[in-house]
């Protein structure tokens, strides 16, 4: 078989095993609050109102996302309706993409087996692997901004003066703008900015036409929706965007908070296997080619940029430092490769740190059916001293008895794979393997069951009310869902966004009013004209009538 040949079966390959990892059961579990909510219910409002440019939530302007990943949603809810399949789908497609990418730039700069090592790597790795599988907007924003950088790597190598690939670069940075906002630029100068310094190239980096190539492109393409607004007459959306920006570098937005090192302990554990062989990298190797030793530059720059950016910013999210994916695959990648090579060892630190994380990972993942099993002796004793945890823990959800399995097979296949499996490679392959097996089922069998704990009672309750002429309102807690599978349509009457009327006001039509148990006691000493329907899982409801 000719290297072209082997060349387009991998990439056959890779389509099919990604759709078949990152499609099948995307519908399977309600999307979660907030941001995969969040998302789909701007998408859901726009196909509802007709009006694509203004990102709406509560049919009222939303100022902090631009409009490109709800476009995406829109395009795949007129194919599949609106559900959380289509919610999840773009994302699938990102999935495969990501990795169709990874293998032609890993061909591109080494060849053909460490393009296959890396978009294994990424694919079987936890957190970018169930970032695929979900509805949140970062796997398209890190996507755009990865190819920004990888397009400017692409430059900075190149001896004369290539424009198409600054163009290639301000064009992706740009859709990362419209995509999130101005963090994919800011992210973008500052691994640029740090490389130009490093590698002394000032001249090729400032110079004017390079600038104003890129300065034009960037503003045409990630600012045109701006504009758009601006010239609608929408300045105060643009205002209030860059308040939110702002906001979350200097404050802990919405109660997302964490200590210093947060971003740390979410990469090593949640990038597992690819975090472990991560370590490794942080050392020169004399014997790698120029362009080597520049593209893992440009990685290493952008893993540090995010991080530390990440780690100084208050508001600490799990997916805030989910751009770092992308460097710390390659530079495990890097490193499998070099042991496939014989040019370097799986060290025994190594072994012991992935059956060690293994091992952590699949107790906690195989302890959670035992917690289950237990949780009334746990409550009875006091040891939980949330009573909206405990409410949440008294739902009722089928276990069969075979979910600690899920864990153990991680801790098993890692350690397994390093203990029985003489050929290194293979060993290293077991490892993988068994993570991309664990993620899977992990996704199938124990998500599900942990959604029926959290938001199951509430979101059910949502739909069922969405079948009557009512209005519905939380108190004492935030939530998205409650447009979205309440299916609310645009109000004709403006006091539905008053919460006083709903609460107190002359009502036309029954409000239905949902909070946690913690705060059960002030809803009812403030508003008693609401009658208690029922508690379930931590949740209370309470209806009004225009009776009362």
């Amino acid at each position: 078989m000719t290297e072209t040949n082997r060349n387009y079966l991998n990439q056959i390959a890779i389509v099919v095993i990604a759709s078949l990892l990152f499609i099948p059961f995307l519908g399977r579990v309600h999307l979660f609050d907030w941001d995969e909510i969040n998302f789909a219910e701007s998408a859901r409002e726009m196909l509802l109102t007709g009006d694509y440019l203004t990102v709406k939530v509560n049919f009222q302007a939303f100022w902090e996302k631009p409009p490109m990943f709800a476009w995406f949603q829109v395009l795949s809810m007129k194919a599949f309706g609106i559900n959380e399949f289509a919610a999840r789908f773009p994302n699938a497609i990102a999935g495969i993409l990501t990795l169709l990418v990874l293998y032609n730039i890993g061909k591109k700069l080494y060849n053909q087996r460490f393009g296959l090592i890396w978009v294994l790597v990424y694919a079987a790795s936890i957190l970018p692997h169930f970032y695929f599988k979900s509805g949140i907007i970062d796997p398209w924003f890190n996507f755009f901004i990865f190819l920004g950088v990888y397009f400017f790597f692409l430059f900075s190598k190149e001896k004369s003066l290539r424009l198409k690939w600054v163009f290639f670069s301000a064009f992706s940075i740009g859709l990362g703008i419209l995509t999130k906002g101005p963090v994919a630029l800011l992210l973008f100068l500052l691994t640029a900015f740090i490389y130009m310094i490093i590698s002394k190239s000032y001249k090729q980096f400032f110079n004017y036409k390079v600038l104003l190539v890129y300065i034009f492109t960037v503003t045409l393409v990630g600012g045109f929706w701006f504009i758009l607004q601006f010239l609608n007459g929408n300045s105060d959306i643009l205002v209030k965007f860059i308040e939110y920006q702002i906001r979350l570098f200097t404050e802990e937005d919405a109660g997302h908070g964490g200590f210093f090192l947060y971003h740390f302990v979410v990469l090593f554990f949640g990038v597992f296997p690819a975090s472990v062989f991560t370590l490794k990298t942080f050392r020169k190797y004399r014997e790698d080619e120029a362009d080597h030793k520049a593209f893992k530059r440009w990685m290493l720059i952008l893993f540090w940029v995010v991080l530390i950016l990440f780690t100084i910013v208050n508001t600490k999210i799990v997916h805030y430092s989910s751009m770092c994916y992308f460097p710390m695959s390659f530079l495990a990648a890097y490193i499998i490769n070099r042991i496939f090579e014989n040019k370097q060892k799986l060290d025994r630190w190594m072994k012991i740190s992935l059956g060690i994380v293994a091992t952590i990972i699949g107790s906690l993942v195989a302890a959670l059916q035992f917690f289950v099993a237990y949780k009334e002796q746990i409550i009875a004793s006091g040891t939980i001293k949330d009573d909206f945890a405990v409410g949440n823990l008294e739902a009722d959800v089928y276990w069969s008895g075979f979910e600690f399995l899920v864990g153990t097979l991680l801790i098993f296949g890692v350690i397994g794979s390093l203990t029985l499996i003489k050929n290194v490679k293979n060993q290293i392959i077991g490892v993988f393997v068994s993570s991309l097996l664990f993620v899977n089922l992990t996704m199938i069998f124990i998500v599900p069951r942990i959604e029926q704990y959290s938001q199951n009672a509430a979101i059910s309750f949502y739909k069922e009310v969405s079948k009557e002429d009512c209005y519905l309102e939380t108190f004492g807690f935030k939530s998205y869902a409650i447009y979205y599978y309440f299916n609310k349509q645009q109000p004709e009457n403006e006091n539905s966004y008053n919460s006083d009327w709903l609460f107190k006001g002359e009502i036309d039509k029954p409000v239905y009013v949902v909070c946690k148990n913690t705060s059960e006691e002030n809803f009812i000493k403030y508003y008693p004209e609401f009658v208690k329907l029922e508690s379930k899982n931590g949740f209370v409801f309470f209806k009004r009538t225009p009776d009362n």
